[in-house]
Formats: C-alpha cells, structure tokens, sequence
C-alpha cells in the first residue's frame, strides 16, 4: 500500500474524461497532419532521388576516367542513397495504406524496415571503402586531380540541391532522418573528394585520395549505426527513447487519484512518431473502475504524449 494523498475513493471523474476527451482529439488530429505530412515526405524524397540518381552516373564516370577513389566511393554511396531514397520512398507511399483484419496496425512498420534496411547498407559500403582504400595504400594509381575537382564539385552542388529538397521534411519520421542521413554523408564525400584533388592538383600527393576515403567512411559508419541502433530499437518493441517504465509507474501512483498500484506496464513504437502502451491498474477501494481508466488515459496523453492505451483494472496485484 502506498501513502499517498489521493482525493476520496468514490470522487468523480468526470472532469478526467473531459480531459482524456481533449487530449486524445488533439493527438488524433496530430496524428492526421502527420499523415497528410507524409505525403510531402515522399514528393520530397523522390525529387531527392531524382537528383541523386542522375549524378551517380555523372560520379561514376567521372571516378573511372580520373581514377579517383574518393570519387567512386561516393558514387558508391550515391547509388546506394539512391536505392535507400526509392525504398524509402515506396515504405512512405505503402505506409499510408489503412489497417486491414491481416495487418490491423497498418503498414506504417514498413517505414522502420526501410530505415534499417538502409543502415546496413550504409555499413555494407563504408566496408567496401575501407578495403578499397586499403589496397589503393598498397598499390598507389594516378589520379586526374582536375577531372576529380571538377566532377566532386558537380557532386557537392548535387548533394546540396538534395539536402534542401529533404531539409522541409519531418525530423520525427526516423524514415526521412534516415534519408538525410545518406545525403550528408554524399555531401561530406563530395567535400572530402573536393579537399583531395585540391592536394593532387598543388602537390601530387595521391595517398590523400585513400586517406580521404578512409574519413568518410568512418563518418558513414557513425551515420548507419545511428540508423540501425533506432530503428532495430522499434522492431524489437524496446520501449521508446524518452520513456521510462518506472517513470511512468510512479507517476500514475503519484498523480492519478484513485490508482494503488500501477504494473504490467509495457511501452512500443509502431513508427517513430507512434507509441503505444498497455498496463494493469489497481484501484483504491471504491473507485469508478471505468472513470479510472478515463483518468490514467488522461494522465499518460497529457504527461507522456501516448493516445493509444490499453487498460486492465486488477482487484488486486496478482
């Protein structure tokens, strides 16, 4: 039993309801601008593809003809963002599909599939830079330092054009974070490249071109495990950032008049932007069990932000 200053047992809560009421109609409609949202999100990260695809062929070509590694490591990056932008794209275009009885969350979880999915594939090609710069160090090759400047400054100029496309996005969507993710991480490799033929143009020093790669990748990395850390956090059902079950617990003990003992608590993430939480409740003596649940719904969308809550009133703990 806990001492603390609830109000009478039998105290109505009607005041909760009207409360839980407000709050719940407010994340709703949230919810639904965050929907309608998505739809710019995808327009933004096609345009974004569009860009990204186009230069990759530029950057290839360019990387081959000047034998640049710093340049076909970025066209490797390139055609990789542009494969992770399409899926992320299609996940955003899936995801706004409504619940059928097969998948009655909907299909936004796609969404965090893509951003995983894109995670590896950032980690697959900083690998591939790494080995590639490895055997460059080894076995040093001529590099055309005016061919490489002018193609990376091409690819700075498209990273940029592609970063402003996507800056308008949602910071919430893990998807579109994902997404610029990839593109920082193409205009730190265009930056890197632009450093390097700079070096070879001035002093012919070629083992700043490996060097340069080397940096970027790790950079890349730094990027995929930040994408792959959150987004296998959600598909694992781990309880969302910024949350905390015992937090939670004793706030509803503390706060909410009529509650004894609060437990069973277990938080998720669908996307995101999307929490869902369900607990057991034990009620003082007396109260209203379904005036109750009004009043810790309330509680959780006013102190925590989560609309989507599902309640079991115990008689007692076990």
């Amino acid at each position: 039993m806990h001492d603390h200053n609830h109000k009478s047992p039998g105290a109505p809560h009607h005041a909760a309801r009207r409360a839980y009421q407000s709050l719940s109609q407010h994340l709703h409609e949230e919810g639904g601008h965050a929907r309608e949202g998505s739809g710019g999100d995808e327009r933004r990260i096609m345009g974004a593809f569009l860009v990204i695809a186009l230069f990759f062929l530029v950057e290839l070509v360019g990387g081959i003809v000047s034998g640049s590694l710093a340049l076909l490591a970025d066209a490797g990056h390139m055609i990789s963002d542009a494969a992770a932008l399409g899926f992320s794209w299609w996940a955003l275009r899936i995801g706004r599909r409504a619940a059928t009885d097969e998948f009655s969350y909907g299909y936004r979880r796609y969404e965090i599939l893509a951003a995983f999915i894109n995670g590896l594939a950032l980690f697959a090609i900083a690998a591939w830079i790494i080995i590639e710069a490895a055997r460059r160090f080894a076995d040093p090759v001529p590099v055309l330092g005016g061919t490489m400047l002018a193609v990376a400054i091409g690819g700075l100029a498209a990273n940029i054009a592609a970063f402003f496309i996507l800056n308008g996005g949602s910071r919430e969507n893990l998807n579109m974070r994902s997404a610029l993710l990839h593109v920082l991480g193409d205009l730190l490799g265009s930056g890197a490249a632009i450093v390097a033929a700079t070096i070879i143009m001035l002093t012919g020093w070629t083992p700043i071109d490996p060097l340069l790669s080397v940096f970027v990748a790790l950079i890349i990395l730094r990027s995929a495990w930040r994408v792959v850390r959150d987004s296998g956090r959600i598909l694992l059902e781990g309880v969302p950032d910024g949350l905390s079950i015992a937090q939670i617990k004793a706030d509803l003990e503390n706060n909410v008049p009529g509650v004894r003992n609060a437990h069973h608590i277990h938080a998720w993430s669908i996307t995101a932007e999307q929490h869902m939480l369900t607990l057991h409740v034990v009620p003082v003596q007396g109260v209203n069990s379904r005036e109750l649940v009004y009043a810790v719904k309330a509680r959780l969308a006013e102190k925590f932000g989560i609309s989507h809550v599902t309640i079991e009133v115990n008689d007692d703990i076990a």
